[in-house]
């Protein structure tokens, strides 16, 4: 069974500097944090704020082309977790045939951020979510990494103004 999910903030893990993409259920309280690089968080976040550059930048270049040759982008599927990786498939839609890509889950919400298309994640994924494995090390041992992480370390929730929780 799939969750119909929304986009609720976007944050920063204060252990590894990894930005997390949080989706939480339409109509109910389920959520799911989903690790993610910085440039997609980065596209995420700028779309989330309406903010347009001067020149398209990838997400924004995959919707033009698909506008350009007529598909349509149904929904995104968050539909796996394996080994603490999340996978997605876009499903789309050209000339009444329906297919399956498979999809980085932050590209494939990227996507359908632009592209209005309903993002939905499996219940096993959210299920599974619970028991993945968190034992991180910082990435970053040196004096200037050790700075960082106590300065994330110290940050609240609230520090995160309108990306928070």
């Amino acid at each position: 069974m799939y969750r119909a999910m929304a986009i609720s903030g976007l944050t920063v893990d204060p252990i590894t500097n990894s930005p997390i993409v949080i989706l939480k259920e339409v109509e109910g309280d389920q959520t799911l944090p989903i690790w993610i690089g910085l440039l997609e968080a980065t596209a995420i976040a700028s779309e989330l704020e309406g903010i347009k550059f001067s020149r398209p930048m990838t997400h924004d270049l995959l919707k033009s082309i698909l506008e350009t040759v007529e598909i349509e982008v149904v929904r995104i599927e968050v539909c796996d977790l394996k080994n603490n990786t999340y996978y997605a498939l876009i499903h789309i839609k050209h000339g009444g045939k329906v297919m399956s890509i498979d999809a980085r889950p932050s590209d494939a919400i990227a996507l359908s951020l632009r592209v209005k298309a309903p993002i939905f994640v499996a219940q096993e994924v959210i299920d599974n979510s619970s028991e993945m494995e968190f034992r991180a090390e910082p990435q970053d041992k040196s004096e200037k990494g050790k700075k960082w992480q106590e300065i994330l370390e110290g940050l609240n929730p609230e520090d995160f103004g309108k990306y928070k929780m």
